[in-house]
C-alpha cells in the first residue's frame, strides 16, 4: 500500500500519516486495554474484514506501534501488543474517546457495546482530579459484557472480564452513560431501575464522579 503523506512539516500531519487510517486507531484503543491474538482483534471490531485488520497490523508494525510476541506454553499463541512508542498513544485517545463521549446520544440500531469498546470507555472518562487516595473497584455488566475498573492512588486499570470481589458490582444497559454524563443521579438510577448494584450502593455515587464524559 502506498504511504499516505500531507506534504508537511508538522506533528500532527506526521501522526496521521501513522495512525489516520480507517480502524487504526480502533485497534490502538483496544491494544490499550491489553495484548490480543489476531482473532480477538477481530472479535472485538466485527466490523473489520479480515484483509483490512492484516494491513493495519503490518502498517502498525511497520511504524513501531504495534509489535508482536509468542506466549509461553501451552498456549504458544502469538499476541499483538503495543510497543513503547504505542503506550505513548494513550493520552490523545482517551483524550479523543473523551471528546466523543460527548456527542455519542443514543445507540443507533446497528450500533454494538464490545468489551474492549466498553473498557477504553471507563478509560476515557476517569477523572483522576476526582480520585485523590481513593482505593476502589468496580464491575461493570452491561449484557453479557463485563470489564471492570480498579482505581488506586489517583490512577484506573482496567480490563475485561469479572473482577474477584469487585467492591460494587454495577448493572446497567445504555443508560449507563446519562449516569456518566450527569443527565441522571445515581439516587434517580437507583430509584427508576436503569441501574442495580450488587454491593455497598453508596459507592455508585463515587463512580458517578470518577467516570465522567
Amino acid at each position: 500500500m502506498p504511504v499516505r503523506t500531507y506534504g508537511q512539516y508538522c506533528g500532527f500531519s506526521r501522526a496521521l500519516e501513522i495512525v489516520g487510517e480507517r480502524w487504526a486507531l480502533l485497534i490502538v484503543r483496544d491494544l490499550l486495554v491489553g495484548p490480543k491474538r489476531f482473532s480477538d482483534l477481530q472479535r472485538g471490531l466485527p466490523g473489520i474484514p479480515s484483509n483490512i485488520l492484516t494491513a493495519r497490523l503490518k502498517e502498525l508494525e511497520e511504524d513501531g506501534i504495534v509489535g508482536r510476541r509468542l506466549m509461553p506454553r501451552p498456549s504458544s499463541a502469538v499476541v499483538y501488543e503495543l510497543t513503547e512508542a504505542g503506550k505513548g498513544l494513550e493520552e490523545p485517545v482517551v483524550s479523543l474517546g473523551r471528546w466523543g463521549a460527548k456527542r455519542l446520544g443514543e445507540p443507533l440500531a446497528d450500533e454494538i457495546v464490545t468489551e474492549d469498546s466498553l473498557a477504553a470507555a471507563l478509560l476515557s472518562t476517569f477523572r483522576p482530579e476526582a480520585a485523590g487516595r481513593t482505593n476502589v473497584s468496580y464491575e461493570l455488566r452491561l449484557g453479557d459484557i463485563v470489564v471492570h475498573a480498579q482505581v488506586r492512588n489517583g490512577e484506573v486499570r482496567v480490563g475485561r472480564g469479572p473482577l474477584e470481589k469487585a467492591d460494587l458490582i454495577i448493572e446497567a444497559g445504555p443508560q449507563i452513560r446519562a449516569l456518566m454524563a450527569r443527565e441522571i443521579t445515581p439516587d434517580e438510577a437507583l430509584r427508576k431501575k436503569v441501574i442495580k448494584v450488587h454491593g455497598d450502593a453508596k459507592l455508585l455515587a463515587r463512580f458517578a464522579q470518577l467516570f465522567q464524559i
